[in-house]
Parts: structure tokens; C-alpha cells; sequence
């Protein structure tokens, strides 16, 4: 609606300052899981502490499962080197190009706690998604070395012993990436960061692919070698499978795309408040793991700044409570034209 607009200097700044968790799955993006609802408190040094505290149990977080994927592919290697299993190094390749994921997200995780200064007044949340970036291009070439290392094995074919150690590499894949997947998911629902959430089902894919390479144990006990570098190739395309679903919500993120389930979410939420009349010109964005939402609101004009100021704190305190991931709101009010 038009209409003169009013705005509550205090928490307008304040809305500014906050940041918001996201509920991101890298992948194909966030599911079900996102309409659930995280509690925040809208006082302003409680949303710092809240931002401070998700973003170091996340970076414990990666430096639990890096310990975890580190062992794992390490464990891997050595079977590699021992039975020469194209599949399996495929397979140990892309462990490790999972591992190496973690540590650009947490120099995100260490970025966004440094909070917002003159320069950067938002934050630094915008640096998870460029640590997304990132996490898709080591993917990608985790993919590009093992489909060659699997074309060169179907060139020159080379034999692969030790089958029932590839075997137990297989299962040492996929039980240790499975563990971290879960752990990954769970940490990242607690503190609302899609990436995180991301990373785990990345993590989940992974341990999948781990299974495959039983498939070439298998084929070369029934005399059918070329099974091998058969299933590298078929990891790469799993790979590349994660590539796309990574890429586009990555993208999707930078252009500032949000869910519309999100939008409709904070749009209820607003008009819990008995006194608004009605929401209009809605816009919300993620930043880092937060999700920024702009709103108009209309009220009654014969309201005083005093009552039209409470009425802000209750839309902004409504979104806190059901809107998940939220942190803070710029909220214009308008006077109704035809208010009875």
C-alpha cells in the first residue's frame, strides 16, 4: 500500500546487525526439516552470542568429521596402494576431496563470527556462500582424476589383488562416511546452517559410493575385470550428480533466492499480531546461515509512534518463534487508508 511510512530507528538498526541460520541443502536445498522452528532471542547481544556460539559448534563440527574422513581415506590409500583397485582410488579420491570441503567452510564459520563493522555492516555471512563455491569445484575435480584414472585403467587394464582387503575398505568407506554424514546433519539442524546439513548428505552420497566398489570386487572374482574402472566411472558420475545439485543451490544463493515456503512463513507469522491489518511487499535473503527479511505492515493511522513501535517488537518477536533460521527484520509501517 501507499502511504507515509514510519520506521522504528532502534530496531531497524538492530535488524541490520542480526544474521540468520540457514537451513541449506547443499544439494537440492532444504527439505521438511526447514519449516521446523528455532527459538532466537531478538535482544541484540543475545542474537551476537547465538551467531557466535552456532558458528563454534560448527567449526567443531568440521573438525570432527575432518579427524573422521581423514582416517577413513587414509585407511583406504593403504588398500589402494596394496590391491591397485581403480574403483577403490576413485572412490578414496573423492573421500579426500570431502574432507578438504570442511576447511573452506570453516574459514566461513571463523569469517562470520567477527560480526559486522563499518565496512562489512551485514557481516560476513556471504562468505559460507563463496566457501559453497569452492566446495563445488573440489567436487568437480574430485570427479575429473578419478574418470581418468578409470579411462586409463580401461586403456591399460591392470590387475587388482587383495579383494577381500578392497572389500573391507569398501564397507570402512561407507560405515565411516555414514557416521560423519549423520553427525554433519545433526549438528547442522541444531544450529540451522544448510551448508553443514549440505555436507553431511554429501558425506551420506559418499558412503553409497563406497558400496559401489563391491561391485567391482565382485566382478573380478567372476573373471570380469573390466567391472573396475566400469564402477569408477559410474562413481564420477555420481559425482557429477552432486556437482549439479551443489552448483545450483549455490547459485540460486548468490542470486539471493529464497524459498517460498520461507516467504509464506514469515507473511503468517506477521499477522499472529492482532493489530496488523495486513503484509505486503515481502522480501527475505540469505546471508551466511540467516535468513534478512524486509516487510511492510498495516496498521491503524490513529496509532502513536509509541504503539506503532510495540506493535514492530511483536511482528519482529512473532517471526523469532516461527520462522525458522531467523534473525532479525526491517519493518515498515503503513497507515490503513480506509481504517474503521
Amino acid at each position: 500500500m501507499g502511504g507515509q511510512h514510519t520506521h522504528s530507528d532502534p530496531d531497524e538498526a538492530d535488524a541490520h546487525g542480526h544474521q540468520h541460520d540457514h537451513g541449506h541443502a547443499h544439494g537440492s536445498g532444504p527439505g521438511g526439516w526447514l519449516l521446523h522452528t528455532f527459538a532466537h532471542s531478538h535482544a541484540p547481544s543475545e542474537q551476537v552470542d547465538s551467531v557466535l556460539e552456532s558458528s563454534d559448534r560448527g567449526i567443531w563440527a568440521l573438525k570432527v568429521s575432518l579427524v573422521g574422513l581423514g582416517i577413513t581415506a587414509i585407511l583406504q590409500v593403504i588398500i589402494v596402494l596394496m590391491s591397485g583397485s581403480t574403483a577403490l582410488l576413485a572412490d578414496t579420491i573423492h573421500n579426500f576431496g570431502d574432507a578438504a570441503t570442511a576447511i573452506p567452510l570453516w574459514i566461513a564459520f571463523a569469517l562470520v563470527k567477527r560480526g559486522a563493522n563499518r565496512r562489512f555492516t551485514y557481516g560476513y555471512g556471504r562468505a559460507e556462500d563463496l566457501a559453497g563455491v569452492i566446495i563445488v569445484l573440489v567436487i568437480f575435480i574430485s570427479a575429473a582424476i578419478a574418470a581418468y584414472e578409470s579411462i586409463m585403467k580401461l586403456i591399460n587394464p591392470q590387475p587388482v589383488t587383495h579383494l577381500w582387503w578392497v572389500a573391507v575398505a569398501a564397507v570402512i568407506g561407507f560405515l565411516g562416511n555414514e557416521i560423519i554424514a549423520q553427525f554433519r546433519i545433526r549438528v547442522g539442524r541444531e544450529i540451522g546452517s544448510a551448508a553443514l546439513i549440505a555436507d553431511g548428505q554429501h558425506s551420506r552420497v559418499d558412503g553409497f559410493t563406497s558400496l559401489a566398489v563391491l561391485i567391482g570386487v565382485i566382478g573380478v572374482a567372476m573373471g570380469l575385470p573390466i567391472l573396475d574402472p566400469i564402477i569408477g566411472l559410474l562413481i564420477t558420475l555420481t559425482i557429477l550428480f552432486i556437482v549439479k545439485d551443489a552448483g545450483l543451490a549455490v547459485f540460486r544463493r548468490l542470486l539471493d533466492a529464497i524459498e517460498p515456503e520461507i516467504l509464506d512463513e514469515i507473511e503468517h507469522a506477521s499477522l499472529h499480531v492482532a493489530e496488523v491489518v495486513d503484509v505486503h511487499e515481502v522480501r527475505a535473503r540469505w546471508l551466511g546461515h540467516r535468513v534478512y527479511t524486509d516487510l511492510h505492515i498495516t496498521v491503524n493511522p490513529r496509532l502513536s509512534v509509541e504503539q506503532a513501535h510495540r506493535i514492530v517488537e511483536q511482528v519482529r518477536a512473532s517471526l523469532a518463534s516461527h520462522v525458522p533460521s531467523f534473525g532479525g527484520a526491517q519493518i515498515h509501517v503503513c497507515p490503513a487508508a480506509d481504517f474503521e
